[in-house]
C-alpha cells in the first residue's frame, strides 16, 4: 500500500530523496523449494516531508508478511549487540525504583531482557515473531507473541501491569500505525515512567551513505526533531538524547510524560539546525552519491573476479540483501554468503539467490576475499575470522566507501 500523506503529520507534500526501485523483502530468505517460484518485489522509494522533517518510504508491506512465522532475525547472534544491550541495562538499573516492572516492545529472543531477569527485575517481552519468542521463553523470559498496540496496552493496564520503563529498540521505524503505537506506550507507562527508544539516525545514514539500511521493514528514518514532533501529540516528551554507535549510528531517546528536557536535547537540535538536517536540501545529492558508491563497489568486485579472485560474503543481514541487489552482486561475482544463524543456513538471499552456508565453509574453501555485508560490526567479524585473515584472506568493507582490508 502506498501512502498519500506523511506518516507523522499527514501532510501530502512529500519530496523525493532516493529510489532504489523494486526490491525483494530483505529478510525473505528463500528455501530451496521456493527458488522456482516468482519472488515478490516492492517499490523502495524514499521521500522527505518538509512540514515535519520526517524521512520515510512510500510503500507499506503488511507487517504479517514482514514479521510472520519465518522471520529469521535473532538478536543474540551478534556479540556486539549483546554487549551494547548489557551496558545499556546496567545504566538503566541504577535509576529504577524498587519492585520495578520493565517491558520491551519487539523483544526478539530476549537479548536485552535477559540482563534485567538476571538482575532480579520483573520484565515482560512483546514480539510478533514465533521463532524469537520461543527462544526468549526458553530463556525463562515471559513474552507475549503479538504486535504491540493500543488495545494490548489497555489489556496489560487492566491486569495491573503498568511499566516503570518501556524499551523500544529498532522498532519505532517499523510500525505502520505509529500513532496507535505511541498511544499504547503512553497508556502502558506509569506517570513517572520512562520510554527509551533506539532508532537509526538519519544523519548517520546520509553521512555514511548507508543506503543499505533502507528496506521495507524500515518505514521511517528519524532526526531528533522529527521524532520529538511525532511523540509530542501523544503526551510523550523528549527529555534526553544520546548518540550511540550501534547499527552504524543510532539515537537513544528518552521520553517522559512531563516536559523537562536536559541540555542534550537543545544541543543536538541546534546541531541539526546548523547542518540543515530538517531541510530537503540536506538530502538533494544523496541519491547521486549512492549511485556513485554502487558503481564503485560493483566495479571493485568485478575487477577482482576478472583477475581470478574468488569472492564470498559474510553475514546474511537484511542490509546485505539490499546491498547485493542494489549493486548487482549476484552469483556470477559472489560464491556464497556465510552466516552464523542456523535458521538462514541452507536458504538463499532474496533477489540475488546466493546460497547461505555455515561459517565453517570459509576455512574449508578459503576464498580470496570476504565481502562484509553487516559492515557496522566489521571489527567483530574480522576478529571472528582471524584465522582466515592469518592464512592470507582479505576483507572487502563496502561502506562508507569500498575498501580492501588485508
Amino acid at each position: 500500500m502506498r501512502i498519500t500523506g506523511c506518516r507523522s503529520c499527514g501532510k501530502s507534500e512529500l519530496l523525493p530523496v532516493l529510489s532504489l526501485g523494486p526490491m525483494p523483502l530483505s529478510d525473505g530468505f528463500l528455501t530451496p523449494e521456493e527458488l522456482d517460484r516468482p519472488e515478490p518485489r516492492y517499490p523502495l522509494d524514499v521521500v522527505f516531508c518538509p512540514s515535519c522533517g520526517l524521512v520515510q518510504i512510500l510503500d507499506t508491506v503488511p507487517p504479517e508478511i514482514l514479521f510472520g512465522r519465518d522471520y529469521p532475525y535473532f538478536s543474540s547472534v551478534s556479540a556486539t549487540l549483546l554487549e551494547h544491550s548489557r551496558r545499556h541495562v546496567a545504566e538503566r538499573l541504577v535509576a529504577l525504583p524498587p519492585a520495578a516492572f520493565v517491558v520491551e516492545i519487539a523483544s526478539n529472543d530476549g537479548y536485552l531482557l535477559q540482563f534485567y531477569k538476571d538482575a532480579g527485575v520483573a520484565c515482560l517481552g512483546i514480539d510478533p515473531a514465533p521463532g524469537p519468542v520461543a527462544a526468549a521463553r526458553a530463556r525463562g523470559i515471559e513474552t507475549i507473541e503479538a504486535f504491540f498496540s493500543r488495545d494490548l496496552a489497555k489489556e496489560l493496564v487492566a491486569q495491573g501491569r503498568r511499566a516503570d520503563l518501556v524499551h523500544a529498540n529498532n522498532v519505532l521505524a517499523h510500525v505502520a500505525d505509529v500513532h496507535g503505537f505511541l498511544d499504547g506506550v503512553r497508556i502502558l507507562l506509569k506517570d513517572h515512567g520512562r520510554f527509551v527508544v533506539e532508532v537509526p539516525y538519519v544523519r548517520d545514514l546520509v553521512e555514511k551513505l548507508a543506503f543499505d539500511t533502507i528496506y521495507h521493514e524500515h518505514l521511517c528514518y528519524f532526526s531528533v526533531q522529527a521524532v520529538a514532533r511525532l511523540a509530542r501529540p501523544h503526551g510523550l516528551f523528549l527529555i534526553r538524547v544520546e548518540r550511540v554507535p550501534i547499527h552504524g549510528g543510532s539515537l537513544r531517546l528518552f521520553f517522559a510524560k512531563e516536559e523537562r528536557p536536559d541540555a542534550t536535547v537543545a544541543a543536538i537540535m541546534a546541531e541539526e539546525e546548523a547542518i540543515g538536517l530538517n531541510q530537503h536540501r540536506y538530502y538533494t545529492d544523496f541519491a547521486a552519491r549512492v549511485e556513485t558508491l554502487k558503481a564503485q563497489l560493483h566495479g571493485l568486485v568485478a575487477e577482482l573476479v576478472r583477475n581470478g579472485a574468488r569472492i564470498a560474503a559474510y553475514g546474511a543481514a537484511a542490509k546485505g540483501t539490499i546491498l547485493l541487489n542494489a549493486c548487482g552482486l549476484g552469483r556470477e561475482l559472489i560464491a556464497w554468503v556465510a552466516d552464523k544463524n542456523p535458521f538462514k543456513q541452507g536458504r538463499y538471499v532474496p533477489g540475488v539467490r546466493l546460497p547461505i552456508v555455515p561459517p565453517s565453509r570459509i576455512l574449508e574453501e578459503m576464498p580470496d576475499y570476504l565481502l562484509i555485508l553487516p559492515w557496522n560490526i566489521e571489527a567483530e567479524i574480522m576478529a571472528q575470522e582471524a584465522t582466515f585473515r592469518a592464512r592470507g584472506g582479505r576483507f572487502i568493507v563496502p561502506l562508507p566507501s569500498p575498501r580492501i582490508v588485508p
